[in-house]
């Protein structure tokens, strides 16, 4: 599976953390301090809709309700999240032919 995300998906998966442990939404705000609360909560609730992140919730819309709320990375997409937000090259086929 090929995941495209943009940066303020990668800073807030970064601040989440994909190994599967919970983090509230207070340490959230903190851990993505770059963005602003309202960019955290558009692009939380993006990626909620997409399966990417589970929450307690998965409708909250003021910065009240994302504060008390636990988020963690979907343990199904962890893997893929994973390589988009540290991309490894393909290792080619090697060009050796054996010949029998």
């Amino acid at each position: 599976m090929d995941i495209s995300l943009d940066g303020g998906e990668i800073t807030v998966l970064k601040a989440i953390g994909l190994g599967g442990s919970e983090v509230d939404g207070e340490t959230l705000l903190a851990r993505a301090a770059p963005m602003d609360a309202a960019e955290i909560i558009d692009t939380l609730q993006g990626l909620v809709m997409l399966g990417y992140v589970s929450a307690d919730n998965s409708t909250f819309h003021a910065l009240e309700e994302m504060k008390k709320m636990n988020f963690r990375v979907n343990s199904g997409y962890s893997k893929d999240l994973k390589e988009s937000l540290d991309p490894q090259p393909q290792k080619g086929k090697s060009k050796r032919v054996r010949r029998e």
